[in-house]
């Protein structure tokens, strides 16, 4: 499942069907998997950036395909946060500009934002020192911008949202809030939180309002195709993708993803890990808490352990070790 469609789907439940895409980057495959938005009950438009204009200038070149209020939303963000009061609190507060804010256990990976009395933003700190946190609420990546705010953005220049566009709200003393959500919340933007926001949306930490492909009992999924050999334990959660052949004796999950043409080889373990499509992992193999890239291939008995990354199309020696 491309996994903006669980931001198409976090719209959808919450109203919101006119959807404009920010590209820069692998534009033509982007919009080939994507298509025009109707699978995910969307309308879905693109807006082009042939030089990256960064996260505010992004938001200026996409502008002139909508009206009326935007709600924006980084695209590495999994989360099924409440957007209907988020709006209700931006409409009661009369804010021009809403930030979502959540709370983090170690709030020097982000911007942190102070906030005042109803709300009111007071301060940025962008990942700062342990010595000088002073809040754990930190930038959540999704706003709420009303549109003469827009015309605040130079069109075709490189602009920060939160280095230049917020700071200049706060020294014009615009109505600026934030808003501080209890839903789920993940950035997965490495591949530790990547593989964490995979497994939290298969144990259903998450709700993403997508079902995944294929017959399910007691979060296990089996994709068409599947094939079993004698011996083969799946332990829940676990989805298999399409067509992946899984050798005898072998063991999958708990916490596995399987993408589609998997084969995993006679004795293997296959434990809180995910693998993309068409991977390969030899007989007596075993992989826990990893990332397998598509193609890759795991010769037998080879460990891969917490926090190894295989790329595409890579090849692990038979009986190699590889920790992250």
């Amino acid at each position: 499942m491309p996994f903006l469609a669980y931001q198409l789907s976090l719209l959808r439940c919450h109203g919101i069907s006119d959807v404009v895409l920010s590209c820069s980057y692998l534009v033509d495959e982007v919009r080939e998997t994507m298509g025009d938005g109707s699978r995910y009950g969307v309308e879905l438009r693109y807006a082009i950036e042939t030089e990256p204009l960064g996260t505010a200038g992004g938001v200026r070149n996409a502008a002139d395909l909508v009206a009326g209020r935007v709600v924006v939303l980084n695209g590495d963000i999994l989360t099924d946060m409440d957007l209907t009061a988020m709006l209700a609190f931006h409409a009661e507060r009369a804010s021009a500009a809403t930030i979502y804010l959540t709370r983090v256990e170690d709030p020097t990976q982000y911007g942190l934002v102070e906030v005042g009395d109803g709300g009111r933003v007071l301060r940025f700190l962008e990942k700062p020192d342990p010595a000088h946190v002073t809040t754990d609420t930190v930038n959540a990546g999704i706003y709420i911008l009303d549109p003469a705010l827009l015309a605040r953005i130079p069109t075709g220049q490189m602009v920060s949202i939160e280095r230049e566009f917020f700071p200049g709200l706060l020294r014009d003393r615009i109505p600026f809030h934030g808003w501080t959500g209890n839903g789920y919340w993940l950035d997965i933007g490495n591949a530790e939180t990547y593989r964490r926001g995979q497994l939290d949306v298969l144990a259903g930490r998450v709700a993403t309002g997508v079902a995944p492909a294929g017959a399910g009992t007691d979060r296990r999924w089996m994709a068409e195709g599947v094939r079993l050999a004698d011996g083969v334990t799946v332990a829940a959660p676990a989805m298999v993708g399409r067509g992946s052949e899984l050798g005898p004796d072998c063991r999958i999950g708990p916490s596995a993803v399987l993408g589609e043409r998997c084969a995993v080889g006679r004795g293997a373990t296959v434990e809180g890990s995910v693998l993309w499509e068409r991977v390969t992992v030899g007989d007596g193999a075993t992989l826990r808490d990893c990332v397998v890239g598509a193609g890759a291939r795991i010769g037998a008995s080879a460990e891969l352990g917490a926090g190894a990354v295989v790329e595409s199309g890579a090849e692990v020696p038979r009986g190699a070790r590889l920790q992250g």
